[in-house]
């Protein structure tokens, strides 16, 4: 019976629509599929009852004079029934949007492998309907195997991997993909002979409100599709410059973790907004000076390691096990321009910073301990021997430069393009994939300092 099933679930898995050569003029062949039949339908209409009898139309008994016609009420027929039919396609295409629009996605498709010239034709002979001659007809030998399918909002696009020359330019089409049909890749996942791309469309629709964000079990939600699964994927790495919504991202994300029951450092060397929320969290939450930070980061990594130890004594600690397991809050640290506070550093206290920084990405997950780390740019000299490796979940917002995309994502084929839009930019959610992100959304009225005291005091 399990055979059955598994045989009956590989023979009828559906992919989606298959993708052809036909489709290279989708939406105009669509369009005609209605304009035509309304048209034909309407023309007959106003023979039948707009105009009163065929003599109005034409003479019988001069069929083949032309000149007896009477070309205005034949004007006058077709023009009705040409705005008729144009009515009825634009009425069509309003209540069918999103049916034109996978038509339109397909064209775009079928057009992209057209002109990137991913198909194969033969050439053949065969004789003239018209003369005894032989001409010199092509045909299509080979086009790729692919499928388009519309799943709970995503677009997912199936490439069949069959060993062509073709296959390696396969597996690089998502930058193509995103900027063509104005979607942000989401995931790219190798499959039993496919390659997938997983879509999705407007995604700015799927931002959320600062009241949506909730953090539960390991996770934030960040997004509607987006969460950061800091349990898995540890350490969160932010860049963007003035003005690219950074400092109330990075409120948002505190309000929300002390709102959870999570405990939190808040270290801000250039004294700025950040800074501000020691009026309203305990004093030995925030830190601006130097001294501070350092004496932080040295104190979290020698907590980090007592948990450690003391979690083997707790009750329902298990080896693999991590610090909810055993009933213990994650601890955050949240670090405003770290590279500006490098800088501040001589040789020797750079060190030290380093190390510390080294042993919470390395050692943090298991215990509960980590980062957010947040610049203008990060900078990879003070993010080195590893360090940035182990920021899993990175985000840069508003305007940033090639190089600073460099820095943040690595060597990577994506064409970033800039929106005016405050919280709005790309992020690596863990998947190595880079997506169009945008951060969660906060009223105008909002006053984190009176929302992060209540719960402070709480």
């Amino acid at each position: 019976m399990i055979k059955i099933e598994f045989l009956k679930k590989r023979l009828w898995k559906y992919r989606g629509i298959r993708i052809t050569p036909k489709m290279e003029h989708g939406v105009l062949r669509t369009g005609l599929s209605i304009f035509i039949p309304v048209f034909l339908v309407s023309l007959f209409f106003c023979y039948k009852n707009g105009i009163n009898n065929a003599s109005q139309w034409f003479n019988w008994e001069y069929l083949s004079d032309l000149m007896n016609w009477n070309w205005i009420y034949i004007g006058r027929g077709i023009l009705i029934s040409f705005l008729v039919a144009i009515a009825v396609v634009g009425l069509a295409y309003f209540i069918f949007f999103e049916t034109f629009r996978r038509i339109w996605h397909r064209q775009k498709i079928a057009r992209m492998f057209i002109s990137n010239r991913f198909m194969e034709k033969e050439s053949y002979s065969t004789e003239s309907q018209w003369s005894e001659k032989t001409v010199t007809k092509t045909k299509i030998s080979y086009f790729p195997k692919a499928y388009y399918k519309v799943r709970k909002g995503y677009i997912e696009l199936r490439i069949n991997m069959d060993m062509t020359r073709f296959q390696d330019r396969f597996l690089q089409l998502g930058d193509q993909l995103e900027n063509g049909l104005y979607c942000a890749l989401i995931e790219k996942e190798l499959e039993e002979n496919y390659v997938c791309y997983k879509l999705l469309y407007d995604v700015k629709r799927k931002r959320i409100s600062i009241d949506d964000v909730e953090v539960k079990d390991g996770s934030m939600k960040l997004m509607e599709h987006i969460s950061w699964e800091f349990d898995s994927l540890p350490h969160m790495l932010i860049a963007g410059g003035t003005g690219g919504g950074k400092t109330y991202f990075i409120l948002t994300m505190i309000d929300a973790l002390l709102k959870s029951g999570a405990k939190i450092k808040i270290l801000d060397p250039k004294n700025a907004d950040l800074a501000d929320l020691a009026e309203v969290m305990p004093a030995s939450t925030v830190f601006s000076r130097k001294n501070g930070i350092e004496m932080t980061l040295r104190k979290a990594v020698e907590d980090m390691h007592k948990r450690s130890e003391e979690m083997k004594e707790m009750p329902g600690y298990k080896t693999g096990g991590n610090y909810r397991d055993v009933g213990l809050p994650p601890v955050f640290i949240v670090f405003d321009e770290y590279v500006a506070f490098m800088e501040m550093l001589d040789m020797k206290e750079k060190q030290a910073v380093l190390e510390n920084m080294k042993q919470l990405t390395m050692l943090g997950r298991q215990a509960g301990y980590f980062l957010i780390l947040a610049n203008q740019r990060p900078d990879a000299k003070y993010l080195a021997d590893g360090i940035r490796d182990q920021f899993n979940f990175r985000v840069a917002l508003g305007k940033n430069s090639e190089v600073g995309y460099g820095m943040m994502f690595g060597d990577v084929d994506n064409t970033f393009i800039n929106k005016r839009i405050k919280g709005r930019g790309y992020a690596d959610t863990g998947s190595s994939v880079i997506t169009e992100f945008f951060t969660p959304l906060v009223p105008k009225d909002y006053d984190f300092l009176k929302e992060i005291g209540k719960v402070s005091t709480s």
